[in-house]
């Protein structure tokens, strides 16, 4: 069983899970989904299309035909990240198309690569296609490639991420997913519902909402008659409705966000909010161009936890900021202090090219972020530590994530898949399934895991 800290960058989504299954004879392309969750539903929708055509999916270099690599440029670190797998896939196979965030800088690729076949830029899913078609032409059997319903998850049977939106209206200095994924485009509610139920159908029992900026979902339509809000309120109800749980990522503390915390206090939702606050000084937010009404913050997670006392609240923060001073960084530690989040994940800042904080004055050496990032993982530390003491004792709904001889790995409502903590049942295990959903008592906790017995 695993146990954590798991990596704490918020770029990751979990490994993908590759299907295996394949018709002698019948082509096969293999993927290595990189980044966020976002960028695994793109690759999901790939792998769906292709298996449609009569693709099959290969789980190793050597039985693929040719290989996509779906790419992240969030930080500089991801982007290295991605040419090493891009080199790797051309060591490993030879024949390599490349798609994902980094795509939209083509040059940059090829310039390190020049012998991939094609680069496609996020979400241009009909060019993977044809790229796919001339390296390895499909072959179809329509008789015998029969393609799911719910189409091609790289996730475990029993959950799965729900893309809403693509793109994102912020202009935050730090970040260049805007000029890669584009401004916000909202999916229609009834299409988003529609792949809901069907996984649902499917055996999903827990629904992961993701976007960009998941609270502004519908404020892009330009036939609203709703409220600010009210799209996303309504969405939610919707989906609480289908029976499985529902968990929000990626939620802007915006105002109306207090319209959604009910949703939860009646069970329709998961209690918990996963917030991109980034930092508490009003000055370094206004650096970052972001809101920088941190007091506002507290006063809006005070409002949430009064309408929903069991609320869970995970956030990521931004270490040595460009011009983050001392002062500033120990207003965002006393911050912690007040907010008492429940999870808690931070980075080390990192220029990105084409990002407008790389020209901001003052960036902070490398040292001083090591040391206020050790400080602040610290701090976070004992939070939950404590956080996590108080829940012994007490009843908690599981989900059953993994078995294995030692025990079941589950995942309380206040834990998402990977960023978040387990807990772990170490006995009694034996006739559960990954996907089952039962009722334990913790009888003990650690910085950041539980351990429980079923009851």
């Amino acid at each position: 069983m695993s146990q954590n800290p798991p990596d704490l960058r918020p770029d990751l989504a979990p490994r993908a899970v590759l299907p295996t299954d394949a018709r002698p004879g019948q082509p096969r392309i293999g993927m290595v989904s990189l980044g966020c969750p976002k960028a695994l539903v793109d690759s999901e929708r790939i792998l769906t299309r292709l298996r449609a055509e009569g693709y099959a999916i290969s789980p190793d270099y050597a039985g693929a035909e040719a290989v996509i690599v779906n790419t992240c440029g969030f930080l500089d670190s991801a982007k290295a990240e991605s040419l090493d797998a891009i080199g790797e896939a051309l060591r490993e196979n030879g024949r390599v198309i490349v798609t994902g965030c980094l795509g939209a800088e083509p040059e940059y690729i090829t310039g390190a690569h020049p012998k991939v076949l094609a680069v496609t830029g996020p979400h241009q899913y009909e060019q993977v296609l044809d790229a796919v078609h001339q390296a390895v032409p499909p072959a179809p059997d329509p008789f015998v490639d029969l393609l799911p319903a719910s189409g091609v998850s790289l996730t475990p049977r029993h959950f799965s991420y729900l893309k809403i939106a693509e793109g994102c209206n912020h202009k935050c200095k730090f970040c260049i997913i805007p000029d890669m994924r584009g401004r916000l485009v909202s999916r229609p509610q009834k299409a988003v519902l529609r792949e809901a139920e069907k996984l649902v159908e499917a055996g999903v029992r827990e629904l992961l909402v993701i976007s960009q900026d998941t609270s502004a979902y519908g404020t892009d339509w330009k036939d609203r008659s709703k409220a600010a809000g009210q799209e996303i309120v309504e969405l939610s109800r919707g989906l609480g409705a289908l029976g499985a749980w529902v968990r929000l990522h990626y939620v802007y503390p915006y105002p109306f966000v207090r319209d959604l915390v009910p949703l939860m206090a009646e069970g329709l939702v998961l209690p918990y909010l996963d917030v991109p606050f980034q930092h508490a000084h009003p000055d370094t937010l206004r650096r970052m161009a972001r809101p920088a009404a941190a007091e506002k913050t507290l006063d809006r997670i005070a409002e949430w936890r009064d309408i929903c006392p069991d609320i869970a609240l995970r956030s990521t923060f931004i270490v040595g900021y460009p011009g983050e001073t001392e002062a500033e960084f120990e207003t965002l530690l006393d911050w912690l202090d007040e907010a008492q989040l429940d999870r808690v994940g931070a980075f080390q800042y990192e220029n990105v090219a084409g990002a407008r904080s790389n020209t901001l004055p003052d960036h902070v050496p490398a040292e001083v972020k090591a040391e206020r990032f050790e400080r602040f993982m610290e701090k976070a530390q004992a939070i939950s530590a404590a956080k996590l003491a108080a829940k012994v004792g007490t009843r908690q709904d599981v989900i059953v994530d993994a078995i294995d001889a030692e025990g079941a790995t589950c995942r309380t409502k206040a834990d998402a898949p990977e960023i978040d903590g387990n807990l772990f049942i170490d006995e009694g295990f034996d006739t559960l399934a990954p996907g089952d959903i039962v009722t334990v008592e913790v009888d003990e906790a650690s910085e950041y895991d539980l351990w429980g017995r079923i009851v």
